[in-house]
C-alpha cells in the first residue's frame, strides 16, 4: 500500500499503533491532539510541531520572506490556543537551499518574532540544515496556567452538546485564491483576503477563555471545517449534524466569490479560528466574555462515528464536494 492510498490521517493512525500507547503516568494526551500534554510539577505541560514546506503550503512567489515567519509561527501557537493553553518557548528548525539570501533569512525570522513577541514566546533554539527547497518547523512548548485547570482536547465531545466557531470562516481560502490566480480586487477587500491567508492570528486568549468558562472540547480550524469537526467527531465516537447557512462567512468573500463563499468557509482551511463543542448555557457565557463574533452553527449527535450531515435551512441534505486539506491524497 502507498502513502497516497493511506492518506494522513490514517498514516498517523498507523504510526501511533506503531510506537503504542506510552505507559507514562504524567502523560495526559499523546498522539492524536493539537497537542501533547503532560502533568508538570505546577502546571500541565504542552508541545506541539509543525511544518510549512515550499511547493506544499506555500510559494514565494506569492509570499515574503516575513510573511512566511509569522505564518509558521501562528499555525503552531493556533494548536496551543486550541488546548486551552499558554505558549512559552519555541524551537526553530529551518532548510534551506545554500543560495538563500541572508537578508531573506532574518526577514523569515523577524515575521516569527513579531508574532512570538506579542503572546511572550521566546524562540530558544533549533537546526538549520541545507534542502533543496524551503522547510520551516517550529515546536512549541506551552502549559496551562496551573495544574488545576483541564485542556480542550478533541475527544470530549457529547451528543446533545452545541457546536459552535469564533470569528469568520473562508477567508483565507479567498486570500489564497485571490493571490494565486492575480485576482483584481479594490485595496480594502485585497488587504483584509490577503492578510487572512498570511498572517492569520491564532485564537490564544479566547482559548484560555473557552476554559474558564466551562468548555470541554475544542479544535483549531486549520484543515477546514468539516474536516477539522471530523476530527472531533471521530475521537470522541459522536456524530454531528451542521446547518450550513449558520456558517459565519466574511462579508467580503461573500461579495467577491458568490457562490463559491460557502464552499471556502466549509472546507477552505486556515482560517485558524476556534471549533468548540458545549452546552447552551456555556456557549452564552462564552458570547457574553468573548471579544469576538461566537456562531452556534450545529450540535452533536449520537450516530455513527465521525459522521457529519450536512443541511440547509430547511432541513434538507447539502452536499459538499470537498471536505477540507489532506496530506498525501491525491488531487
Amino acid at each position: 500500500m502507498k502513502v497516497s492510498e493511506l492518506g494522513e490521517f490514517g498514516l498517523i493512525d498507523l504510526l501511533a499503533k506503531t510506537i503504542g500507547k506510552l505507559e507514562d503516568k504524567q502523560l495526559l494526551i499523546g498522539i492524536g491532539d493539537d497537542a501533547a500534554a503532560w502533568y508538570g510539577d505546577t502546571s500541565i505541560q504542552l508541545a506541539t510541531t509543525d511544518s510549512l514546506i515550499q511547493g506544499v503550503h506555500f510559494t514565494l512567489g506569492i509570499a515574503s520572506w516575513e510573511d512566511l515567519g509569522w505564518k509558521a509561527m501562528a499555525s503552531n501557537l493556533s494548536d496551543i490556543a486550541a488546548m486551552g493553553g499558554v505558549p512559552r518557548y519555541a524551537l526553530v528548525s529551518l532548510a534551506i537551499p545554500p543560495h538563500t539570501e541572508v537578508e531573506d533569512v532574518t526577514a523569515l525570522y523577524q515575521g516569527m518574532i513579531e508574532l512570538a513577541q506579542q503572546f511572550g514566546v521566546a524562540i530558544i533554539g533549533g537546526d538549520t540544515n541545507s534542502a533543496p527547497l524551503v522547510a520551516i518547523t517550529i515546536t512549541i512548548l506551552g502549559s496551562t496556567r496551573n495544574r488545576d485547570k483541564h485542556i480542550l482536547t478533541r475527544s470530549s465531545a457529547q451528543p446533545g452538546k452545541q457546536v459552535a466557531v469564533t470569528g469568520y470562516l473562508g477567508a483565507a481560502a479567498a486570500g489564497l485564491e485571490m493571490l494565486t490566480k492575480q485576482l483584481q480586487f479594490d485595496p480594502e477587500a485585497t488587504a483584509l483576503l490577503r492578510r487572512a491567508f498570511l498572517h492569520p492570528y491564532p485564537r490564544l486568549a479566547e482559548g484560555q477563555l473557552l476554559i474558564d468558562q466551562g468548555v470541554k472540547t475544542a479544535i483549531d480550524i486549520s484543515d477546514g471545517l468539516i474536516s477539522d469537526l471530523n476530527h472531533i467527531c471521530k475521537a470522541s465516537q459522536v456524530s454531528s449534524r451542521i446547518q450550513v447557512d449558520r456558517v459565519p462567512i466574511q462579508t467580503i468573500v461573500k461579495t467577491k466569490f458568490d457562490d463559491r463563499a460557502l464552499e471556502m468557509a466549509l472546507s477552505g482551511g486556515e482560517d485558524y479560528e476556534l471549533l468548540f463543542t458545549a452546552s447552551t448555557e456555556v456557549i452564552d457565557k462564552v458570547k457574553r466574555a468573548a471579544s469576538c463574533p461566537v456562531t452556534v452553527i450545529g450540535e452533536i449527535v449520537a450516530g455513527k462515528t465521525g459522521e457529519i450531515t450536512l443541511v440547509d435551512r430547511n432541513g434538507e441534505p447539502f452536499e459538499l464536494s470537498k471536505v477540507g486539506w489532506e496530506h498525501f491524497i491525491a488531487r
